[in-house]
């Protein structure tokens, strides 16, 4: 493991770097708005991309880094996630594909970035399709706008809602809420099988 501090635009953003063995690409994954990069579902994926050939760099949004609980908005968030996406793109992974992908808030930031950061696919674990109780305040649209592979590993009791499946979207359904510490094994399967399936194309 080898840990990383970044610039970015709204200060010093850290990525821990967890390498696999062949190296076949890349896959960035942001944390939740209040949470960390130790968070059980991001814990799973890591060990499902490693051992799919995929190296994983867990990123920690500058906020986090400067010690502050409140999440920043949205436009830092993504500002800060495609200058950590585009160095270590150049410095680490150069000619490998990456993938963008995170829990919760992190989510939705790999979603809305995916297009200027040409990422080859998106991982959503935990989307927040709405608040809890506000059906109607859909964040569905960031989902639906991403063109490219995207596997949503959602709980079952998630109150933040339920994303629908769409042609290039695929959604796993798990035992759990919206923390998703239950069935680490059967997320990291999926993560793998899926990362699998969109890369072969591209090995």
């Amino acid at each position: 493991m080898t840990t990383l501090q970044v610039d970015t635009p709204h200060g010093p953003a850290r990525a821990e770097l967890h390498c696999a063995a062949e190296g076949r690409a890349a896959l960035l994954l942001g944390h939740g708005a209040g949470g960390g990069i130790s968070a059980p579902d991001l814990v799973a994926a890591t060990h499902g991309a490693t051992g799919a050939g995929v190296h994983v760099a867990l990123v920690e949004q500058p906020y986090r880094v400067a010690g502050r609980r409140a999440p920043a908005p949205a436009r830092q968030l993504d500002a800060a996630w495609l200058a950590v996406a585009a160095a270590l793109g150049e410095q680490w992974f150069a000619g490998l594909p990456l993938l963008f992908g995170g829990r919760s808030s992190g989510a939705r930031v790999a979603c809305r970035t995916s297009v200027d950061g040409e990422a080859v696919g998106v991982l959503c674990l935990a989307f927040p399709v709405h608040p809890p109780g506000k059906p109607e305040k859909t964040r569905q649209p960031e989902l639906d706008a991403v063109p490219v592979p995207t596997l949503v590993v959602q709980g079952l009791a998630d109150p933040f809602g339920q994303p629908a499946p769409a042609p290039h979207r695929e959604v796993v359904s798990l035992p759990g809420d919206h923390s998703l510490k239950r069935e680490s094994p059967e997320l990291s399967r999926a993560v793998a099988g899926w990362l699998d399936r969109v890369l072969r194309p591209l090995d």
